[in-house]
This record gives structure tokens, sequence and C-alpha cells, in this order.
């Protein structure tokens, strides 16, 4: 095959330290594999950037960390967007593809407690703490195990809401963060445990990052998958199509937790066992549904299937009860909101 014309690409992403850190980290991968190519990078600031104390359910949702980056990206100003993949929207702009994952990190939340105390543990929290947070599907299993804490909502930058939970009038006893990005930016220090199954099931999609092109850039196409990693890529069309399914989004509590275990031999064609656990919960913790499939997978779109299934099964046992629920809630706050001009937390 012909040597690809040189081109300059430019990637994108939000101007976070976090968001430059693993752009960077993206350049850096492309460079060393792809050396007739120049690489850049940019930074701008999102909807979401701008508005640090509103609840995400009030002023768009995931978009708000998307929209104004595929705007440059539709309009050719940029070549490839670097997101965390757990704020992508399900469903893309018409003309915006995703073309790459890279290999996950852990997607475990993880407690951070404040400085000097000596909490190891949520259970080790007396009655009553404040824990801060800016994901209501955290709020929602974790009341349902821990009743007795107080959830507060926390907004902003990883070193912002560290900030906030280490203020001298802070009341914030801990927080709750995904831990892929204390790790990328080399804060895993500041963690004091992890909160993963069955205490508290992740996100869609998060520890995982995503490259959106063009849907018609095929150049820009084969250089993310060079960097893909199939395992990851499976495992969160998988979680994502269960997400899809259930129309959730940044304001629903949709958790869940994979395993994905190669079983192809060598030389043969990628293919694995994948069992996804999902789970759905009200906002005050008091119902609860969850459900896992396990399957043989050969293709992207099989574990996408997997997904969509389990999210049906979700529906049947009583997720779609929740979700109207929580629709109807959020819809009357947003209107009071409207009404009053005042903000509102989930």
């Amino acid at each position: 095959m012909a040597a690809a014309t040189p081109r300059k690409y430019t990637l994108a992403s939000r101007s976070s330290d976090l968001a430059r850190v693993q752009t960077d980290a993206v350049r850096d991968q492309l460079a060393a594999l792809h050396p007739a190519h120049t690489f850049e990078t940019t930074f701008m600031t999102t909807g979401g950037d701008h508005n640090t104390s509103q609840a995400l359910y009030l002023i768009g949702g995931k978009a708000l960390w998307t929209k104004e980056l595929e705007v440059a990206l539709k309009e050719g100003a940029v070549d490839i967007l670097v997101h965390c993949f757990k704020d992508v929207p399900t469903v893309l702009p018409e003309g915006c593809a995703i073309a790459g994952v890279l290999k996950r990190e852990d997607p475990v939340d993880c407690l951070i407690v404040r400085n000097g105390a000596g909490w190891k543990t949520l259970e080790d929290l007396p009655d009553g703490s404040v824990v801060g947070t800016s994901s209501v599907r955290r709020v929602a299993q974790l009341k349902r195990k821990f009743p007795k804490l107080v959830f507060k909502d926390v907004r902003g930058n990883l070193d912002t809401r560290l900030a906030k939970l280490n203020a001298p009038d802070s009341p914030y006893a801990a927080i709750v963060l995904a831990k892929a990005g204390m790790v990328r930016l080399g804060w895993g220090d500041h963690i004091t445990c992890d909160l993963g199954p069955p205490t508290l099931l992740y996100a869609v999609s998060q520890g995982a990052l995503a490259l959106e092109i063009r849907a018609d850039d095929e150049a820009a196409r084969e250089l993310c998958r060079s960097i893909t990693h199939w395992p990851t890529e499976w495992t969160c069309r998988a979680e994502r199509a269960c997400l899809r399914v259930l129309e959730g989004g940044c304001s629903v509590p949709v958790g869940v937790h994979s395993t994905l275990v190669e079983t192809q031999a060598e030389g043969e064609q990628p293919k694995a066992r994948l069992e996804i656990v999902g789970c759905v919960t009200s906002l005050e913790g008091e119902k609860h549904v969850e459900h896992s499939i396990e399957a043989e997978v050969h293709t992207a779109e099989e574990a996408e299937a997997i997904g969509a299934k389990l999210a049906e099964v979700l529906i049947e046992t009583g997720a779609k009860a929740i979700l109207d629920d929580i629709n109807t809630d959020r819809d009357k706050k947003i209107q009071h909101a409207k009404a009053n001009n005042e903000q509102v937390d989930v």
C-alpha cells in the first residue's frame, strides 16, 4: 500500500488539566506510530466549564462537554477530538463518528477524605457527614447503602473539587470522583479507597478515552484505529448501547460493571466472553433494579447487542418506572427553577 501523504492533524479537547494530559498522551502515541504526519493540540472552554454551579440536567447534560468541540470539528478547524468517553452522548451529531477507543484505566470510583481526617472508608464517616459528588448515579446508589450520610453537589475540575473539599469552611467530609482522572494526573496518593462494585457500579465508559472525527475523514479514522484497544472498545460499546436504550444521561442513575475475557487462540480473529452488569436506581435509593448478561461475542456489534438486551431486561423488570419517575421529577425541578430564576441541586 502506498505511503500516506504527510498531513497536519489538530487534536482538540477541553482546557482542563486532565483533558490536556489525556490529549497530549494521545498525540504522543499517534506521533510515535505515524512519524510522517504532524500532530498539534488545541484546547477550548466548553459550556460545562463555564457553569460549575448548576446541576447538569438544568444546563444541557452531556452535550455541555462536547458541543463547542464538535462545531470546530465539523467546520474543519480541528481533526480529532479527545474525550473522556463517559462524557460523550450516546447519539452523536450527524457527520461525527467515534473512530478510536484507547485502553481503559481502572473504571471504578474512589473516595477522597478531607486532609487531616482519619476516616478510611464510607463506613467510617459519622452519621450526617456530607459527601460531595456531581453524579446522581453515585448519590442514588450510595444513599441506598449509606442512608445516614448527606450527599451534596460539587462541580468543577478535579483541582477545584479538591480545593473545595479542603477549604477551611468546607462542608464536605469527603468527595467521590472517578479514579481514572486522579491516576492520569498523578494524584493517586490523594485517594483514600476505591469504591467499586458491588458498593458502587460505575458510569458507562468511565475510565476510557474516545477519539471523535468527521465521519467522512477516512485518513483520520485509520490513524485512530491504529491506537484502538479492541477489548475496551467492545466493552464500552456494550455499555453505551445499554444506556442508549435506557435513554440515560449524566443526570440518570445508570450504573454498569463489565468484564471481558479474550478467548481467541493465537492467530484467530478476536472473540471474547463478555459479562455486563447494569443497574438503575431511584434518586433517593429506595428502588433498585439490577441484572447481568454473559455471552460470547465475536464483533463490536455483537457486544452492542448484548448491552441493548440488558437494557431491555432492566426495563421489563422495573427500570422504566424508575426512569419515568426521575424524568417527571426533573421536569418539575426545571420548571420551578425557570419560574424562580434559581439554581437547584439534584
